[in-house]
Parts: structure tokens; sequence; C-alpha cells
């Protein structure tokens, strides 16, 4: 066993589950068991929360609901660049106050998971690294470099300072039981020989150097050295054993869905499925997982990463993107972790035997001091399986795990949903009786081309004879650059006379090319081909200086890989002109060897400020003529805020590709042209089989993402200002502002069990349209009735649940009276419409 720090005589609280952080210093230790708080051994469930993809009014609301899931911890990552975008230049302000977020765990009672890196992945931008660090002389990065080595200390030093300082690890009375240093780096290590072994022994002994006394955990880390814990992130990982045997089994990233990008459609995972892998992960002797994600949130301003990673990271997370319960994912999980809890000292200590029963069905007995609780798991995805259990017949389900605390009685199955199912919908802006979107009045500005003249452009950074990286040149700190250069055509040219074609090879993401300050044509890559080569009919003029004008605009740089960080970006060339291509006579001109100016960013946004909310240039804008599918444009309106607590989304169809802001306010990149293909969606989705992120798709032909979250802490009651930013050109005369709320409400629950009904929001249940006790058949908005049926349950159910926001149904023939029939299982189906009070 490791162990970490003195041991404290503080005997802590048992009472609930959930046992709570307080100001009494901790002493963590773990064993090949779990981890243990004062002595004692302890089950964690944890979910993923991200500071940054939510606002600090959304996190305690966020916390509360994953606590009230069954959640007693809350990780998190920390994302280097949000918190040092230029070197040494530092931001802990809103949705960046560390801090504040980890205290805010600590005034919920959870404990927090504090995973540094500083690599993080996460589909964030670089992968959480700041991009001056790549730019940095003679430094590589994750590998055995003294220039990096010294930047990652340099951080993660002030990170481990900073939660020392505030008393927020757990020996100082704070809620961290658990930090992570590095990220995934074994799937990697192969890549960097050598160096990536020594590079791992640092990080260890970095982290090991603190003295902060709680376990160091690597996740995906097959040779993480000790006292590293090697942790597993994946789908499943049941069958996980770490590499140190004194080590327990964590599973630091259970996928709870999966993210989108642009052109992709909607990726779900069923409640069954992740219940089926959790209950797996107990069943084998897991003792801490972590749900990545449990809030995915938004990814604001240009935090997405990928490339083509989308704004929203919704991730079909148990709460979604606005912090709304995605029902029923939240309530299955929540009794599950209910019981997995109830279960926890004998889990923790008692002798575990299992049990192959074949055909990938299995049984564990878990005994301790008399007890035993007991596991059924059916692996197997097509066939359900009786089997014989302490003298008892038990059928599990195809792919799921039946659990009974006492070996005796089935408490909870992950293939059966005893709960509540809720369809979120998207309400209208009713403020003052706004009808959107006629009332919204438009203004509107170009942003001109940049180009040369006489050789220089306004406001340029660079000037050299070579193609450049973009990331080298913006230091990310815009998604635009121009790559302007000129060309002198006299009558003798080799180009004279002929039929001109523009020739740009880009390493992505996006190219617009102008030719003396005339559009000649646009080209995009797609998130599995980002490289392309655009090919453009131009027109010279002979005998003058000819600009050329390329925008190159990136939609997130590479966050994941084998030297990502060195992937390129940008158009590296080359850039030629070419006369009668294809022809006997074929001439070629290569620019890339030009002399070639670069300009960062855009004018309307660098120089004048237009996305402030209070912009320096107020003149400029007209009001008349609206232009529809013009490149290069801003636009710019005012909104009243949708009345109510329920969040807040804009509806950005119609429109192209570009950035919206609110009242200042990032909300991040919009691309809803960007239509997902009409292929691989399914109406159902079967839970049954390992899951991937091509099963159980949806939105198939639709925009990949057309509502964008509105923080409700970003909107004032009146006078509220978007501005948007069209790259590609589109109209915004549909765009409109609406609230997202639960519609409907559907549950189908098991005699015995009780049912919880929730409008959420302050709304209210104020129809019951379908309500049968007895065997009700098909699914949520389609339901029927069965041969039998309590005849009173309508009424009995308006009669606790009309005009309330949540009610519970003890669901039984105490309730609602005799069936009339025998059934060895009687079941309650409810539908029920909620609106306002």
């Amino acid at each position: 066993m490791a162990t970490y720090g003195p041991c404290f005589a503080a005997v802590l609280s048992v009472v609930s589950f959930l046992l709570i952080a307080s100001a009494v210093p901790l002493d963590v230790s773990y064993d090949e068991r779990g981890i243990k708080l004062n002595g004692q051994s302890r089950i964690i469930i944890s979910g993923s929360i991200h500071y940054p993809r939510s606002t600090p009014e959304m996190w305690g609301d966020l916390i509360i609901k994953a606590k009230a899931g069954g959640l007693n911890a809350i990780e998190t990552y920390v994302f280097w660049n949000a918190h040092e975008p230029l070197y040494r230049q530092y931001d802990f302000e809103g949705n960046k106050d560390l801090v504040r977020f980890i205290k805010t765990i600590e005034d919920a009672g959870l404990y927090a998971i504090l995973r540094i890196g500083p690599y993080v992945c996460a589909e964030w931008n670089y992968g959480g690294f700041p991009v001056w660090l790549h730019n940095l002389p003679g430094v590589e990065l994750r590998t055995n470099n003294t220039v990096y080595q010294n930047e990652m200390k340099t951080f993660v030093t002030l990170i481990v300072d900073m939660m020392q300082k505030h008393g927020l690890f757990a020996i100082q009375g704070g809620p961290i039981i658990v930090a992570q240093i590095e990220n995934e780096y074994g799937n990697v290590e192969w890549a960097y020989g050598n160096n990536g072994k020594s590079y791992i022994n640092w990080c260890a002994q970095l982290a090991e150097s603190y003295g902060v006394q709680v376990p160091w955990i690597m996740c995906q880390q097959s040779d993480a050295p000790s006292p590293m814990i090697n942790t597993c992130n994946g789908w499943y990982c049941d069958q996980f054993s770490p590499n140190n045997p004194k080590s327990p089994k964590w599973w630091t990233e259970n996928w709870s869905g999966w993210f989108k990008v642009w052109g992709m459609k909607d990726p779900h995972r069923t409640a069954e499925d992740l219940a089926f892998a959790v209950a797996r992960f107990f069943q084998y002797g897991g003792s801490l997982k972590n749900y990545y994600m449990y809030h995915g949130g938004t990814n604001f301003d240009r935090t997405a990463g990928g490339p083509y990673i989308t704004t929203s990271y919704d991730y079909d997370a148990p709460l979604d993107e606005y912090g709304n319960l995605n029902q029923p994912k939240w309530g299955h999980l929540k009794r599950l972790h209910e019981l997995i809890m109830s279960m926890e000292e004998i889990l923790t200590h008692g002798v575990k035997r299992d049990v192959d029963y074949g055909n990938m069905m299995s049984g564990t007995v878990y005994m301790y001091e008399g007890k035993q609780s007991c596991f059924l798991g059916n692996a197997n995805q097509s066939q359900d399986f009786t089997v014989n259990l302490m003298g008892s017949n038990y059928t599990v389900p195809a792919w799921s795990v039946s659990i009974l605390p006492n070996c005796y009685t089935e408490v909870y199955n992950a293939a059966k949903i005893n709960g509540q199912q809720t369809v979120m919908v998207k309400l209208p802006n009713e403020a003052n009786n706004q009808t959107e979107p006629y009332e919204l009045k438009w203004d509107w500005r170009p942003e001109h081309p940049e180009s040369l003249h006489q050789g220089v452009a306004k406001g340029s950074v660079m000037t050299a004879n070579e193609l450049l990286d973009q990331k080298t040149v913006t230091n990310d700190t815009s998604d635009y650059l121009w790559y302007l250069t000129s060309l002198d055509l006299s009558k003798n040219d080799s180009l004279t006379s002929k039929a001109i074609t523009l020739h740009v090879h880009t390493n992505g993401h996006i190219v617009h090319a102008f030719v003396n300050g005339k559009h000649v044509g646009s080209q995009w890559g797609t998130s599995d081909l980002l490289e392309f080569i655009m090919e453009k009919d131009v027109k010279l003029k002979h005998g003058k200086t000819n600009s050329i004008s390329l925008l190159s605009v990136t939609v997130g740089l590479q966050h994941y890989g084998a030297n990502f960080d060195t992937v390129n970006v940008g158009i590296h060339g080359p850039v030629k002109l070419i006369g009668n291509k294809g022809q006997s006579d074929e001439v070629t001109v290569d620019l890339s060897t030009n002399s070639w100016t670069y300009k960062v960013g855009l004018n309307g946004m660098e120089e004048k400020g237009l996305q402030l909310d209070n912009a320096r240039h107020q003149h400029g804008w007209k009001s008349y003529n609206l232009p529809s599918n013009r490149l290069l444009v801003w636009y710019k309106t005012t909104f009243k805020a949708p009345m109510g607590s329920d969040p807040v989304v804009v509806d950005l169809q119609g429109l192209g590709k570009g950035t919206a802001w609110v009242n200042g306010h990032n909300i991040g990149r919009f691309w809803p042209s960007f239509v997902a293909s009409e292929d691989g969606c399914t109406a159902t989705c079967d839970y049954r089989g390992a899951y991937n992120s091509d099963k159980c798709l949806t939105n198939c032909g639709k925009p990949s993402l057309r509502w964008y979250h509105i923080p409700r802490s970003f909107l004032q009651d009146d006078g509220n200002k978007l501005v948007l930013f069209e790259e590609f050109g589109g109209t915004p005369l549909h765009v409109r502002f609406q609230t997202v709320t639960a519609g409907t409400i559907c549950a189908t629950t098991d005699e015995g069990k009780k049912l919880e009904l929730s409008c959420q929001g302050g709304r209210v249940m104020s129809e019951i349209k379908f309500a049968s006790f007895g065997e009700p058949t098909s699914v949520c908005g389609n339901y029927a009735r069965g041969s039998c049926e309590a005849p009173n349950t309508p009424s009995v159910i308006q009669k606790q649940c009309l005009g309330q926001e949540s009610c519970t149904l003890d669901v039984s023939e105490n309730t609602f009276g005799p069936t009339g029939c025998h059934l060895n299982v009687y079941r309650l189906a409810v539908e029920a419409t909620c609106d306002s009070p």
C-alpha cells in the first residue's frame, strides 16, 4: 500500500453514501483495492465538468445536479492555453477561474480530481498547449527536451502552488484527492523512442517532487513508473488491469457519448450500454470511475480543437450542453450509482469470487462479514440467459448486468430503464411579445479583402520570401491569416495571352482567394481530408502590378496524435500561376518564393473591434440594402433577453460560416451551412453490442450545428447586441432566439419501483396524454394499452401530478388499483406535457 501524509484521527461520517469533503484534513492513500481516505476504503464515482466550457454562474447548478445524480467527485482538466495564451500573460478570470471552480466543488461537498496535464487532448484547441510554446527556439513538445520541460514545469508548478495557496489539496482540508500528470502519452510514446521513456520518468519525478500527498495518475500509460497509477480510458474498462499489481483499478474516462465535427451526424450512446459498462467495471473490481463527460458544455470563442470540432461539446452526456438533465441517461445512472454506493463496504473489503457460466455469461459474488452481494453479467450481444444462483433462477437480458445486493433480489438491471425520458423542445422568444425573426433590425458593413499597395499592407506583421506555417505567424491569436504578394505582368511575360489558373496547395483548413481585390474562389477541406489544392481561373492585368491575396482560415488546431504539434496548417504551397493548363504550351510561374507579406486577423476584428460591446468604430454601419450571400461581411442587431430561466440559444439557420458575439462575448464559431450526409442514421438504436462513435447516429441531411448556446450570464434584460462575422455568405433574416426546455416527458416503470417525473426549470405538467398500469406497449409518443390495465390509473396520476413540476409515484396495485389480470410483472407507462405554470 502506498500512503501519503500522517494519519489523522478524524472519523468521517457515513450517514449517507456520499462522503462529503470537509475542512478536516484527509490522509489520502491507496492499495490495490482503491483509494483510502483517513484509512477508510472508498468507491469514487466522478464526472468530468470542464470549467471553461460553461460559466461561473452555471457551475453551482451543474455540480449540484451531478451530486443529485449520485456522483461524489468532479473531475476537470487544466487548460494551459486558456490560462497562458501568450507567454507569461496569465488569465484566471471569469470562466477560467480555476480556484473558484474547485471551491464550488468543495462547497457542494464533493471531491475533486485535478488533471493538470498540461497536455489535455479534450478536443480542445492544440490539445491545451499554447501555440507560443511551439514557436520557442529549439523546442520539441512532449519529449525529453529541456526547453519544453522547463516551460511545463513552470506551468505545473504555478497550478500546484495556486491550489496549495488556497488550501485545496485533501491534506489541507480541500477537495482534491487525486491529481494527474501528462495524459494518454502511452498511446503515442512509441513515436518518441527512448526520449519518450525518459520524458515519462521525468514527469513522474516532477509530480512526486511537489509533495501534495495525493495519488498521481497517468492514464493510458502501461509503463507508468511507480508510484504513478496507470488508469484506463475508453468505452469499456472492465477487463483493464494496471501495470503495477499494487495499483488499484481506476477508469479515468468512461466516454458517455462522443464529440461532433463539422459535417458529422449526431452521435449517441444509449443509457443501457453506458450502465452496462459501469456495472461490469464494478463487477470486476473497479473502485474509481469517471464519466467523460458528465457535462460537455460549449466550446466558446476559439477553443474547439480538431480540426473541425464543433462549437457544441454536448457529448450526449448525462447533463446536456445547457445543463438540463439528459433523460433517461441521468436517471438510469443515478439509480445505479446509489446502488453501487450502498454496496461500498462489501465492494472495497469483500472477498470476490467469479463464476463463468460460459457463452459470455458470468457471475461475481462479493462476501464480507457474513454478507454477500452478487453481479450477473451477460456480455452476449444477442442471447438472454437464465442462470441458477443460490437455488433461484434469474434471467439476464443480452448485453446487461443484473445487480443483487443481497444475492437474492434483483434490484437493478442495466437494460431495464425504470425512469423518465425527456423530449426537449425549443420555444420562441416571447420577450415583450416579440415575433422574431421579423422584429430583428439588422445593420451591416463589409470586411474588405486585404491587398498590397505599393508593396505594403497596413498592419502587416512580417514579410518573407517563403510560405510560412500559419500558427508560426499568428501565434494562434486569430483564425485568419492573409498571405499577400504581387506580380508584375509585362507584355513579354510567358503568361501573356494565355488562360491563367491560380493553383494553391494548402494544408488547411479554408482558403479564400482574391486577385486584384476580386474574389476568385473559396474552398475548404473536411475533417478527414484537410490538405487540398484549389485551382481557379483568373484574369491578370498586363503591364501592371497584380495583387494576389489569400485568406487562410483555421477551424481549430490539431489536438491529438504523435507529434500533433508539428502538423502543418495554412498555405505551405506551392502557389503557382499556370498558363494554358493541360495544353502543350503550358507554362508555370511558381510564386512560392515570392516576397510574401503576412497580416494576422481581420480589419473589423483586430483594428476596429466591431465585435466588442463598446466598439470604438460605430460609424460605417448601414441599415439599408442588407446583403445576402456576400462574402466577408459584418451584421449586428439588438434583441430582448427571453423571459424566464430556461437556457437560451440562437438559431443561425441561413448563415454560412463565421463567428458570433453576444454583448462582446464570443459564443464560438458557427457553420450551419455544413450539412451532414444523408446516410447512416437510424430511427431506433439497439443498445446491445460494443459501442463506437458510428453507432446510433441522428441528424442526417441537416446542419451539423444550427443552434448556439448563449449563457444567461451573457445577457442583459434589454438592449442585447448580437454581432456576426459572416465569412462564406448567407442571410441573417432567419436568425431567431429561443429557449430550450422540457416539452414532453415519458416513462415506463416496473411494478415495485418508484417513478419520479419532473418537467425541470419551473415548468409544470399540464396534461397527462397517456397513462396505463398493466401491460402497455410501444414507446414514448406511441404508447398503446394492453389487454388489461388498472382503470383508475389516469385519474390517480392526474391528481398527483397535474400542475406540479415534479411528482413521485409508487408503482403498484395499491396505488392504481387491480388490473383484472394476472401477470408476472405489471408496468406503468406515462406520457405528460410540460408547460409554463
